[in-house]
């Protein structure tokens, strides 16, 4: 009789020998650089292949999104996006009697995700091995580097699934922007005269907000060339500022212009200059706040997340509300109407006017990044120092996003409405975002 508990006993202590050691993870693999440098990898890829503005905010979230997704399992205060994003259903759990990187997971996840929604294949995949090699010769076991990426590929494919159902590929198929001829309605800009950009973007499923129109702002001033008109009075504001503007003003304008495409005509001569997207401007403060913050990768990848999210939200509502009012830029205004000779600060965006697109998804970037890292955060934003523009210092995301707003009226680009407006209208879903996404207990 007592032969069976003495096998038992034996049995159970050598399943208990044998039980699996937890992975602990080496500080060069739960480096925060190591999400740094994913995403400036993919604002790379993204400025190469020129995506516009509001593709780019797609682009950027997901990627984000699955690397949250894969690190919050190894931080139990965490909270998964599961159910809290919109139609995101529960990720693929890590099997924890196996011996997985949570740190390199994530990362793999995240450039999995930005892999496939860009096109630089190549570029892409460059980064992907030299990346993981540096990571491979600190010591990491080859057991442990496939089982890291095995999980991380798992939670990609499961995010890309639910990307794929947002309509975004749906609305490649949908019409060209009909234009109309009303003097009131946006018609292309010069030099390009660019199809209107997105027009179906309101389409495309939001990520926490409720629709495209929950946040609906005031509509444009009534179009009118009478000069005791308030439409004629914010037409003369653009024209004289882009005239007597300060060099403050110019510098303003310029720092934040983050157009992905700017035509430069010389002649009969015309070339491109690709730059950042202004969402893309955004995700570099991102990373500035979280190394003056000392941030550590958990907190770098919430984040990312969270700022990824209110943008692409911002984009949704934004341009809602561009193609519903239709209104025409101030370029096509003065041309027409004024000054056949005046000619922008900036280069005028291929889309209708109200809101501002920079000033609505600055400030809902400016309140995510606020709810993580506090109010009157200062910081230097160097993230356009590549592209030959200087360091401007901010006493905090909020002061960030009112210049980035303002500088679309020093830049002759927009009406002050739209920056108003707009401003408004971000903080609004800004506001939503942080309010029903709940990263941690």
């Amino acid at each position: 009789m007592k032969k069976p508990f003495f096998f038992c006993l034996v049995c159970s202590l050598l399943i208990l020998g044998c039980k699996q050691e937890s992975y602990i993870e080496s500080a060069a693999v739960t480096n925060p650089n190591n999400i740094h440098d994913a995403v400036k990898n993919l604002s790379n890829i993204i400025v190469h292949d020129i995506l516009s503005p509001p593709v780019a905010s797609r682009v950027y979230a997901y990627p984000s999104i699955a690397a949250y997704e894969v690190l919050s399992q190894a931080y139990p205060e965490y909270n998964s996006l599961a159910g809290q994003l919109t139609d995101l259903t529960p990720v693929p759990q890590a099997d924890t009697t196996k011996q997985i990187s949570y740190s390199l997971a994530a990362i793999h996840a995240f450039n999995l995700m930005g892999k496939e929604l860009t096109f630089s294949e190549d570029r892409y995949q460059s980064f992907m091995d030299t990346t993981y090699q540096a990571i491979k010769r600190e010591g990491m076991s080859n057991a442990v580097y496939k089982e890291s990426l095995a999980f991380g590929e798992q939670v990609y494919t499961h995010i890309l699934s639910w990307a794929s159902k947002d309509n975004y590929h749906q609305t490649r198929s949908f019409p060209k922007f009909s234009i109309n001829q009303e003097a009131a309605r946006w018609k292309p800009t010069p030099p390009g005269y660019m199809d209107g950009i997105e027009p179906h973007w309101k389409e495309i499923r939001p990520f926490v907000i409720e629709s495209s129109e929950q946040f609906v702002p005031e509509p444009p001033t009534d179009f009118s060339t009478d000069k005791s008109s308030k439409f004629y009075e914010e037409t003369m504001e653009v024209l004289d500022v882009v005239k007597n503007g300060t060099e403050e003003q110019k510098e303003i304008a310029s720092f934040w212009d983050c157009n992905p495409y700017v035509l430069n005509v010389t002649g009969h001569v015309m070339f491109a200059t690709k730059k950042i997207t202004p969402g893309g401007h955004w995700m570099g403060i991102v990373g500035v706040a979280c190394k003056k913050a000392g941030a550590n990768l958990m907190t770098s990848v919430e984040a990312y997340a969270l700022t990824s999210i209110a943008l692409a939200d911002g984009f949704i509502a934004c341009w809602d509300e561009k193609y519903r009012s239709n209104l025409t830029r101030p370029e096509t205004v003065i041309n027409e109407y004024f000054d056949e000779e005046w000619v922008p600060l900036l280069q005028t965006p291929p889309f209708p006017e109200h809101t501002s697109g920079h000033s609505v998804i600055s400030r809902a970037a400016a309140v995510a990044l606020t709810s993580i890292f506090g109010d009157n955060f200062s910081f230097d934003d160097d993230v356009e120092v590549e592209y030959g523009l200087p360091i401007r210092s901010f006493t905090s995301f909020m002061q960030a996003s009112e210049e980035a707003a303002v500088s679309r009226l020093y830049g002759g680009i927009h009406f002050r409405p739209a920056i108003y407006e707009g401003v408004k209208q971000g903080e609004q879903v800004g506001n939503y975002v942080v309010a029903n996404v709940k990263l941690k207990n």
